[in-house]
């Protein structure tokens, strides 16, 4: 009989490297910086490691496994590549911690890595690679984004206005909290009058509503939970880990709403039940969810049950998902502050729910965090890959 992977391996170790526009690091220098960090924190070193996920999206970042065993120089251990579009970073955790599960390895690392600035890559291109016979049209994602958003403001009744000022408030947010991080790509607060009044990319996104494309690395050390304690007083435990990919209806049906993404919803009550939890916006601590827009975020609490259908808005403005609020939500940045080096972006949510469960994340700290979520969406609102973790003590 199929069983969960609640408490059946544990994090022990995780590392990160800071997120920008790295110039003087290679793919192999991230790797490096974030897995020896991880080394470090769990008390291992590379001749511990008995097998290895990498999680990468492009070619720039290696497309094999050995993009983490040759800068690791790992001694002829079992390597794997993991692509799963952004959601790449969480399934490679999410194979590692299955064979750990499964008792094939005791000790194992996953990395995330993607070096995007130097592949010449200005941004998410046309289409997104996404099988559909043959009949969706050429898309951008701030296109398809921005039409989540117009479509939002008109199903519940808000003015471009109200709308965008919504959106303006869930990055200001974020920028106040990343820069509190010394990690992130961005290091700088900004003002609801910035974001405002930035030039537009695709109407009513503007360029703060618009995550950056960042390099950057991050690892993790995983092992049995009934381990956890010989490596560390503080572990934490993966308590559910849920990949939802859909068959990409909504680009070829009339009916999608484009107010939700549906691999999101099912994703979240996925996980919810692997984790045991039945009131997601109280038994959830923290979350990181994948902010590749402002839009993105909020329609995301929604599907997340953190808020009611439609009703965001008002949570947003009385401040619930800021480090001080109910929920918070992406304290150290997320993508849109801290940065998205696809590969990495999964791994780095996770290294921020590992900190802040142990108590360590330092001026952004939450006030007695338990369960951590991370969710990334791979893809555009129609058709998507979406992972969904949850983690806690």
């Amino acid at each position: 009989m199929a069983e969960s992977i609640k408490d059946k391996v544990a994090i022990v170790g995780m590392g990160c490297t800071r997120f920008g526009e790295l110039w003087d690091k290679s793919a192999s220098d991230l790797v490096i910086d974030a897995t020896y960090e991880a080394f470090e924190d769990a008390g291992v070193g590379p001749e511990d490691i008995e097998a290895c996920w990498i999680g990468t999206a492009g070619e720039s970042s290696g497309m094999a496994g050995l993009g983490a065993s040759a800068p690791l120089r790992l001694q002829y251990k079992p390597v794997s590549r993991v692509e799963n579009m952004c959601a790449t970073g969480s399934d490679a955790l999410r194979n590692a911690c299955y064979a750990v599960a499964a008792k094939v390895y005791d000790i194992v690392l996953v990395v995330g890595v993607e070096k995007l600035k130097d592949s010449g890559q200005s941004g998410l291109g046309v289409g997104g690679g996404i099988a559909a016979a043959n009949v969706a049209p050429n898309t951008t994602p701030p296109g398809m984004f921005a039409m989540m958003a117009t479509k939002y403001f008109a199903r519940y009744g808000l003015s471009p206005e109200e709308g965008k000022t919504m959106l303006a408030k869930v990055v200001v947010k974020s920028h106040y909290n990343g820069s509190l991080n010394p990690k992130a790509h961005f290091l700088r607060a900004i003002s609801l009058e910035q974001v405002l009044n930035a030039p537009i990319i695709a109407w009513p996104l503007g360029l703060f509503d618009c995550c950056g494309v960042s390099d950057g690395g991050a690892a993790a050390i995983v092992v049995p939970a009934q381990d956890a304690q010989r490596f560390r007083t503080d572990p934490v435990f993966i308590k559910a880990l849920q990949i939802c990919v859909g068959p990409a209806a909504g680009i070829v049906v009339t009916d999608y709403d484009y107010t939700h993404v549906e691999e999101t919803w099912r994703a979240g009550l996925a996980a919810y039940a692997e984790a045991g939890i039945e009131s997601p916006r109280r038994e959830i601590s923290m979350a990181e969810v994948h902010d590749c827009f402002s839009i993105t975020e909020a329609v995301v609490i929604e599907d997340l049950q953190f808020s009611p259908r439609g009703r965001v808005k008002e949570d947003i403005d009385a401040g619930a998902f800021t480090l001080e609020g109910e929920l918070p939500v992406q304290p150290d940045g997320g993508l849109k502050c801290f940065g998205h080096p696809i590969g990495a972006s999964g791994l780095r949510m996770m290294y921020e729910v590992y900190k802040q469960l142990q108590g360590k994340a330092g001026p952004r700290q939450i006030k007695n965090p338990q369960l951590g979520l991370t969710h990334n969406m791979g893809g555009q609102p129609p058709s998507c890959t979406v992972s969904c973790v949850i983690a806690g003590l």
